[in-house]
């Protein structure tokens, strides 16, 4: 199997929080929520390729009321919550396979890569918790909502 992105589910938010067994362990203000999955045979280079791409991606308003403004600009927050089922292949059957996803122990350093290499943008970060069963909670704001693969 060739290298495949590592993928990103991105949503521009008024606010986003994340509990797990009820408590709120993670929350921003304005920003993005960052739903990340690593793939398998990503690297280090794809995580930093991928939070240098989200941090200047221009979906926020300026003046004008046009996209034209990235998250480095507004100085907003990002939420990142690790999400292995991005990776869902649906193309057999009704039961999604995960496959292409990152094994757990390389999938969790990669997450953990991630918010270092956006943290190293200026970009104030908050997290979830890897592996763990999260309830997140959000108000999308626009909305806009973004895939992307790198």
């Amino acid at each position: 199997m060739g290298v495949r992105a590592v993928r990103a589910l991105i949503q521009r938010v008024t606010q986003a929080s994340v509990r797990v067994d009820g408590q709120v362990i993670g929350e921003v203000g304005p920003g993005l929520l960052v739903l990340i999955c690593a793939m398998e045979g990503d690297d280090a280079a794809k995580s930093a390729q991928m939070a240098a791409k989200i941090s200047k991606l221009r979906i926020f308003t300026d003046e004008s009321g046009k996209m034209n403004r990235s998250l480095v600009d507004t100085g907003g927050s990002a939420l990142i919550v690790s999400q292995f089922t991005l990776a869902a292949d649906t193309s057999r059957g009704n039961r999604p396979g995960f496959s292409a996803a990152a094994r757990p122990a390389e999938g969790k350093a990669l997450y953990e890569q991630f918010i270092k290499d956006m943290g190293a943008l200026g970009i104030s970060t908050a997290k979830g918790e890897f592996g763990a069963d999260m309830a997140v909670s959000l108000t999308n704001d626009g909305p806009i909502t973004i895939w992307l693969d790198i």
